[in-house]
């Protein structure tokens, strides 16, 4: 699996499946949740909110998969991140599944190539540094015959210079 770093907008990435850090709402919110929903168009919205017609929320560090409607990715796939309240422990697992359940749910839809953003860090206050390493771990470990290539799409130099030292190491 290739590990690609790109400092951009995630809604332009062509992709099989792009990454949304969601809410629990599914709804849109903020910062990429938002752009992803503006740019996608009201077919994701509509998908959105199916999937909470059927299931209620979507759980932290759960993942679900909607069309990506106008964006050049085939798929959005939704994760839920963790809201930073200084559990290391407890918040640090929780990020790890967003990025193995996005994973696994990918390979299922046999997406060769997949888009994350940084989850957790921005209005969710997870550490940089710490979300970063967790990222590229779960990465790094997930062993996959179906994914061909994972890009991680940094909104902002901070985070694309903590992804440049963790992907050299």
């Amino acid at each position: 699996m290739k590990i690609e770093l790109i400092k951009g907008d995630i809604t332009k990435i062509k992709a099989d499946a792009i990454v949304n850090a969601a809410n629990s709402s599914l709804l849109g919110g903020g910062g990429v949740d938002g752009a992803i929903h503006r740019a996608g168009g009201q077919q994701i919205l509509k998908e959105c909110i199916d999937i909470r017609n059927r299931q209620g929320k979507c759980n932290t560090g759960e993942a679900v998969v909607t069309t990506a409607g106008n964006l050049p990715a085939k798929y959005v796939i939704h994760t839920v991140g963790p809201v930073w309240n200084d559990n290391e422990e407890k918040e640090s697992k929780l990020l790890a599944n967003c990025y193995k359940n996005s994973l696994k749910l990918a390979e299922s839809l046999e997406a060769k190539i997949i888009a994350f953003p940084n989850i957790s860090t921005g209005i969710y206050r997870f550490p940089k540094e710490l979300a970063g390493k967790i990222a590229v771990d779960e990465v790094k470990n997930f062993k996959s015959d179906v994914i061909e290539k994972v890009i991680f799409v940094c909104f902002d130099a901070e985070n694309e210079e903590i992804y440049k030292k963790l992907l050299k190491e």
